[in-house]
């Protein structure tokens, strides 16, 4: 038993050293394709198959927690007399959680596993190997394009996300459940800062590097054959699944930490 669990940690540690350089290789060769000019054609095409093509999927899922939210919470404030608040309610838990968590986690699964699954039949049928062969760097061709294109719009479908769930929670507050339109524009407007709407765009940052990172990883070291594809999507799924929660956990506790400490100040400023 001794024996199982110290060679599965020797293979974890040599697993979590690879990703380690794996990311730092990734990194070099974003910031080096920033300066390249060959670079923007490989991203504009990753933007588009990434960011216009989730589109729909993220507009919708940012809809229906909209909604869902006006639903579920409208009867527990009508019950303290608070129903014309519910757009606070809404529009805050939309920005700040809901919308950017949801909507990083529908691109883990369409995005990351599109990207695992490229990738990762590329490497069965040695793609990746001839194009080291003809010596150009596969990091930078291959991976750094679609890392940049996820950072790059992750944050802008998370602004579609938050207006669909905002709309959506307004189309059943207003129009369904009756509450004041003024009320529940002015209540929202007074409750949700520009701060919040600010944190949930900079965890899209951090959410599309993760799944591309994660997802071109496990493509990059998938096994052979079918099954291995098959996998190395689930595993890049759920290592991003993970990833997304654990780093919202410590953006939401370094930000509210910022916030806490320069919120005194910006009240003396004013």
């Amino acid at each position: 038993m001794f024996e199982v669990l110290g060679a599965r940690a020797i293979d974890d540690i040599g697993n979590i050293g690879q990703f380690g350089r794996f990311c730092w290789q990734t990194t070099a060769a974003c910031l080096r394709g920033c300066w390249n000019h060959k670079t923007y054609p490989l991203v504009w095409a990753q933007m588009h198959i990434i960011g216009v093509r989730s589109v729909p999927v993220i507009m919708i899922t940012g809809a229906f927690v909209g909604m869902t939210l006006a639903v579920q919470a409208y009867d527990q404030l009508k019950a303290m007399g608070f129903e014309e608040r519910l757009g606070v309610l809404i529009n805050i838990s939309v920005v700040k959680e809901l919308g950017p968590v949801l909507a990083a986690v529908m691109l883990a699964g369409r995005v990351g596993g599109a990207l695992t699954a490229e990738l990762g039949t590329m490497n069965v049928t040695e793609q990746i190997d001839a194009v080291r062969s003809i010596g150009t760097d596969p990091i930078w061709y291959l991976v750094a394009p679609r890392v940049m294109a996820c950072l790059l719009l992750t944050p802008f479908l998370i602004i579609y996300a938050d207006l669909l769930g905002i709309l959506g929670g307004f189309f059943v507050g207003v129009k369904q459940l009756g509450i004041n339109n003024w009320a529940y524009w002015s209540f929202s407007a007074s409750g949700v800062e520009l701060w919040d709407v600010v944190v949930g765009i900079i965890k899209g940052l951090f959410f599309g590097g993760a799944i591309a990172v994660i997802s071109c990883y496990k493509g990059f070291t998938c096994k052979e054959g079918a099954q291995g594809v098959g996998q190395a999507c689930t595993e890049a799924f759920v290592s991003s699944f993970i990833s997304i929660l654990v780093l919202d956990f410590v953006l939401a506790v370094m930000f509210k930490a910022i916030y806490n400490t320069f919120w005194p100040f910006r009240s003396l400023v004013g």
